[in-house]
């Protein structure tokens, strides 16, 4: 960060984390949204105006790729043992997975825009932490933005963005992280762009020898199943690049390839073919790699 020496940016980056935290976080019980999923069925509830704009982001998300995104899947996430609930060391019985995912469902959620409500139908458990951390990659940005510090690169879990240039007038040179030394070293300015990447390679659960990724899909209450090691998606936005990542590796690669063309995305997928990693570029993503 280039900065005033009279701002205090660790305070401005402190407030704008607590924030998002105070919001959104599935781990602080007293938080907006942790107070929403243990409410009463049949209720109506007022969000502030981040966390409301987050999961309106993530729900019409949850509508364009038919449920292969699903900001409600906090009951999978924690019967997995991924969230706030604890980690387990074994997979969960198939009963208690179909429980869970009987608690989920993004049509289930209805939200009134004028007045920031959302509807709890009872039992739903919004988790945006594959959209979270991205949002609050872009709150940071705009509050250091709103206090004139134009020139700046924020970076939370892996998800980045850059603005403006270093002090010596070089640009933020990032590279995309690489599960395995096989892959190709990639990378990018970031100049009022962000990166994100979703990958099946730090969190998982290990049982009878095989490895269930921390990446569930929705449609069936089970990990992901497929060959993509990693999705790197490129956005303006963190949180649209953060969610969108999510979005695609769940897809797979034939379908996520597809939906990338269909909405012009930016985005690297990183599929495994026996002992090797093959990169597959969308179009969009090209000129960002010239």
């Amino acid at each position: 960060i280039l900065s005033d020496s009279r701002i205090d940016v660790r305070l401005l980056v402190e407030s704008a984390l607590a924030r998002v935290i105070e919001q959104m976080s599935t781990w602080e019980p007293c938080s907006h949204l942790s107070r929403f999923n243990r409410a009463a069925p049949d209720t109506w509830h007022t969000l502030p105006a981040e966390c409301f704009d987050v999961l309106s982001y993530a729900l019409s998300l949850a509508h364009r790729t038919n449920g292969a995104y699903d900001p409600t899947i906090g009951a999978l996430v924690n019967e997995w043992g991924f969230g706030s609930a604890g980690a387990r060391a074994s997979v969960p019985p198939p009963e208690a997975i179909d429980a869970a995912r009987a608690r989920t469902g993004w049509q289930r959620i209805q939200i009134f825009p004028p007045e920031r409500r959302v509807y709890q139908p009872g039992g739903v458990e919004i988790d945006v932490a594959s959209i979270g951390k991205g949002f609050a990659v872009d709150h940071v940005a705009r509050t250091l933005e709103a206090h004139g510090l134009v020139h700046h690169l924020v970076e939370i879990g892996g998800e980045l963005r850059g603005a403006g240039c270093k002090a010596d007038g070089s640009p933020w040179w990032v590279e995309i992280e690489r599960p395995g030394l096989d892959v190709p070293r990639s990378l990018l300015v970031l100049h009022d762009l962000s990166v994100a990447t979703s990958g099946d390679y730090r969190r998982y659960v290990e049982s009878e020898g095989r490895r269930y990724s921390h990446a569930l899909d929705p449609r069936t209450g089970w990990p992901i199943d497929n060959d993509l090691a990693s999705v790197t998606v490129l956005a303006r936005e963190c949180m649209q690049a953060d969610a969108l990542a999510t979005a695609l590796h769940v897809l797979g690669l034939e379908q996520g390839m597809a939906f990338a063309r269909d909405y012009g995305i930016a985005a690297i997928f990183r599929e495994r073919q026996s002992d090797s990693l093959v990169e597959h570029l969308s179009p969009a993503t090209q000129p960002y790699l010239d």
